[in-house]
């Protein structure tokens, strides 16, 4: 019979290599749906992208991207800029071959598991993983958390991109969405049209559905306690609005971009409260320097 965590993985595999990382329109992946792509939202999202940056090593030999998915937006490419080799890592093939048109000569494909790396210790400058240990089982999530530090060098650092299970932020300001969402339907219907759909997050069971695959989300507490005292690590904020809030509140004609910058400075005058609390962590692995 096999493992319920060989299973899941299984399970993201394929749905990646059959759906996710397939272009539907030539430029954006079926994946893009669980992104906002609006004009209004665009200069946001491009800021929260760019903070990896500031907790890499500017330069180095070897970036690790574990779970490189196909290096999907354009800022994603900036974490390797300044190295030498950028070693994408993934179980998806599929994603591989869209990651090496886009990395060239400097890439390095490997299948791998991001759980169970097939490198040797403290081999990398640096380690980047966006959105991708949240579709392991909670006791491989550990997991890949200890293998991304053990091959980290001494004196680099790593940093992780994944979702809250639960926003304490989005739930108190919830309602603004709701009572958002709810003109919108209004006025669709007062103008016979049908309203359109909020985006839809990825689902948070393994599914046969072409919609969604296998996640499992963490709160802070769980990665406290996980981490705590087997390595050092901070909580910061990559992005504190869900997808879904932003597809409901924020526009172009309501002021959309503007409060969007503010949004954006708040998350910077609070990075551990906003990381804590927000949507989107951004957690940083840091490896000590050798004595």
């Amino acid at each position: 019979m096999m493992q319920p965590h060989k299973s899941a993985k299984e399970d993201v595999r394929h749905f990646y290599d059959r759906v996710g990382w397939q272009l539907e329109d030539g430029e954006h992946y079926q994946n893009a749906h669980y992104e906002d792509l609006r004009p209004v939202s665009q200069e946001y999202i491009h800021r929260c992208h760019l903070r990896v940056n500031r907790h890499l090593k500017p330069n180095g030999k070897f970036l690790l991207d574990a779970g490189s998915g196909p290096i999907q937006y354009p800022e994603y490419l900036t974490y390797s800029e300044h190295y030498q080799y950028r070693v994408c890592a993934d179980i998806s093939i599929v994603a591989l071959k869209e990651a090496r048109k886009r990395t060239g000569a400097k890439g390095l494909m490997v299948v791998a598991d991001v759980a169970n790396l097939p490198f040797k210790q403290d081999a990398f400058d640096g380690v980047v993983s966006l959105h991708t240990f949240h579709h392991l089982p909670l006791e491989d999530q550990a997991r890949a958390y200890d293998e991304t530090y053990r091959v980290l060098a001494p004196g680099a650092s790593a940093v992780v991109i994944n979702g809250w299970s639960e926003s304490p932020l989005m739930k108190r300001w919830g309602w603004v969405a709701r009572w958002m969402n709810g003109l919108r339907g209004l006025r669709a219907r007062l103008l016979g049209k049908k309203p359109r759909p909020a985006t839809v997050e990825p689902t948070a069971q393994p599914s046969e559905s072409p919609t969604g695959t296998f996640t499992v989300k963490n709160d802070p507490a769980w990665l406290k306690k996980t981490l705590g005292g087997r390595m050092d690590f901070e909580i910061l904020v990559w992005r504190s609005l869900s997808v879904n809030f932003l597809r409901a509140v924020f526009h172009e004609k309501l002021a959309g971009r503007a409060l969007l910058r503010w949004v954006y400075n708040q998350e910077e005058r609070n990075p551990h409260y906003c990381g804590e609390n927000g949507q989107y962590p951004l957690v940083v692995v840091r490896k000590q320097p050798a004595a």
